[in-house]
């Protein structure tokens, strides 16, 4: 996707509720959409799925998991002062313990959270709001709190 349409496209998603955006019908308010709304975005259709818990809608649906689209990225790493993103990329936020960045890998627990980068913004499913918002990545850092708690980047999968 060229960076000019998915900014264009992301910020048509500002404020929806993830039952305006998923064609599979996972909307409950007490599950969580982050990784859900990123990949309906980014067209993500590997690993566990929104169909997979519905069994609605067309196609095959999207992830829903932090930590499997954390895995598929081509380079991850940790974002702070050495390293901004210049580029469109994934943000997660989590307890640095929680994350090998040589293997790739994330621990899959409830205190993880993803949004996309994108013109020095980051897009995201606040599941405490229920919509679709866009914070700065120093407003993105603070959505858990602890002294363990870091930002990550991740390339767009290819998949």
């Amino acid at each position: 996707m060229a960076s000019i349409n998915l900014n264009l496209e992301l910020k048509n998603f500002v404020d929806k509720h993830i039952k305006d955006i998923c064609d599979c019908g996972f909307s409950d308010n007490s599950s969580n959409h982050c990784a859900h709304f990123v990949s309906h975005v980014m067209g993500y259709t590997f690993g566990f799925r929104c169909k997979n818990i519905t069994g609605k809608g067309p196609g095959y649906g999207v992830n829903i998991r932090v930590h499997e689209v954390f895995s598929k990225c081509g380079k991850v790493g940790e974002w702070n002062d050495k390293y901004k993103p210049t580029g469109n990329c994934l943000a997660f936020v989590t307890g640095a313990s929680n994350v090998n960045l040589a293997n790739k890998t994330m621990v899959n627990i409830p205190a993880k959270h993803i949004g996309i980068f994108c013109n020095n913004m980051i897009y995201h499913y606040s599941n405490k709001q229920q919509k679709v918002v866009c914070v700065t990545p120093e407003n993105f850092s603070k959505h858990y709190s602890g002294s363990d708690i870091k930002v990550f980047y991740g390339t767009f999968p290819t998949i």
